[in-house]
């Protein structure tokens, strides 16, 4: 195979370099393309553009591949705990008992937020959207933390990725404590991280906090399988974010803002809206699978099948077993969970969604198991960005250590062209 890739146009011919990944991913090097031609390339979406050369997540659609660099997300799932695969994303090989042990006890000691982001907190009405709360919060601690990261030092990357790992935790169970009228909770530097996440969201101020080992590893595993993605549209926010030097809080912050619409981190908020309309209009689950084979009607199931995975999502099939036994240890009577496994069962079995390759998807079962914990629908997406966190902070960091320039995408103007002035009692 040329390692070269020609275009041929207006009587030119020009080259340019096929890079190779390590996956065998091929692609055509462009840079030049404007210097050389005088055109750019038009991809809306950037559905067939790589704005980057990483070596953190591997993702093959085509046959539910995901890994974390190198490692199958079923192996880190299964053997792995969330704040390994953090400092896996991140510094790019796992921890021995020693680094995670420092890792771990470096989160801890930064893990105070500053008494006065609680006014901030308090500015926010109860009906605020918990990811605006979020995004905000995030921002906010830029105010508090002002110095900007010495990319250059090593150990100045690694104190302030500590400190966003150990106080984005408390953001998000403040977020959710807030819209639950709740008293803020600081957590237990004796627990684990997840376990600490658990106790600082759900810890009833009269009551003494239990415990729940099925509830901990299934949120351990929804944070894992949320970890990093590939280039997204929120990852290529922080990264593009990120190129004009802004900080890594400034960086996550409009990450979180691209997370928040439906058609990214608020899927699976949309899955358990649509399974409340569907209680709303009796339960009838053949009636909207009915409804979703139905070509001329406007509904859409929503948390079946993928943009990128066209067989299954790898992530669903690990979560699916923690979705039952959640759903089977907690034993909740919810018609709400009832119908979303009567849509499962049914997409699982019917002819038309297993041909087209319809499965349930992460966003599917991690709504069930979200609400069966009993965190708020409006909470799923800033779970969504709980986990995605090291992602985000990995992609950043990895961004700024191989100093790409700026993000500066080119458009193709289709407006008006030249045109006279035409004084304001002329028109």
């Amino acid at each position: 195979m040329s390692d070269k890739a020609i275009l041929e146009y207006g009587g030119g011919r020009y080259e340019f370099p096929v890079i190779k990944g390590t996956e065998d991913e091929l692609a055509i090097d462009i840079k030049t393309l404007r210097a050389a031609t005088g055109m750019v390339t038009l991809d809306p979406g950037y559905k067939n553009t790589g704005s980057c050369e990483s070596e953190i997540t591997f993702l093959d659609g085509e046959k539910g591949v995901l890994r974390y660099r190198g490692y199958s997300i079923e192996d880190l799932a299964e053997k792995a705990d969330f704040l390994e695969v953090a400092y896996l994303l991140i510094f790019g090989e796992l921890p021995n008992k020693e680094q995670l042990e420092k890792f771990h006890n470096d989160i801890k000691e930064e893990s105070q937020v500053d008494e006065e982001m609680k006014k901030i907190l308090d500015g926010f009405p109860k009906s605020a959207h918990p990811m605006g709360v979020l995004s905000s919060l995030t921002s906010a601690l830029v105010a508090f933390n002002p110095s900007c990261v010495d990319v250059s030092s090593e150990l100045a990357m690694y104190n302030s990725i500590v400190r966003i790992l150990a106080k984005f935790p408390v953001l998000v169970a403040w977020t959710m404590r807030k819209k639950k009228g709740l008293p803020l909770d600081y957590g237990d530097d004796s627990l684990g991280y997840v376990e600490n996440i658990h106790k600082m969201m759900f810890k009833r101020p009269n009551q003494e906090y239990k415990r729940d080992s099925i509830a901990i590893d299934a949120l351990d595993k929804l944070l894992i399988l949320h970890a990093d993605h590939e280039q997204n549209c929120s990852t290529s926010t922080v990264r593009i974010v990120g190129s004009s030097h802004a900080g890594l809080f400034a960086s996550l912050s409009a990450g979180i803002s691209a997370l928040w619409g439906p058609l990214h981190g608020g899927a699976n908020q949309a899955v358990l809206e649509m399974l409340e309309a569907i209680e709303a209009d009796g339960g009838d689950t053949k009636k909207y699978m009915a409804k979703a084979k139905d070509k001329n009607d406007p509904f859409r199931l929503m948390g079946f099948g993928h943009r990128v995975y066209k067989n299954f999502d790898p992530r669903a099939k690990i979560i699916k077993k923690s979705a039952d036994e959640v759903l089977g240890s907690l034993g909740i009577d919810d018609p709400i969970l009832d119908i979303a496994k009567g849509l499962e069962k049914e997409a699982l079995e019917d002819k038309y969604f297993v041909d087209r390759k319809l499965y349930p998807n992460v966003d599917f079962y991690s709504g069930i198991i979200y609400r069966a914990l009993g965190i708020p629908t409006e909470m799923f997406t800033v779970m969504f960005a709980l986990g995605r966190l090291p992602g985000w902070i990995a992609q950043w960091r990895e961004m700024r250590l191989r100093k790409e320039p700026i993000g500066r995408p080119r458009q193709v103007y289709i407006g008006e062209t030249l045109r006279s002035f035409v004084p304001l009692e002329k028109r």
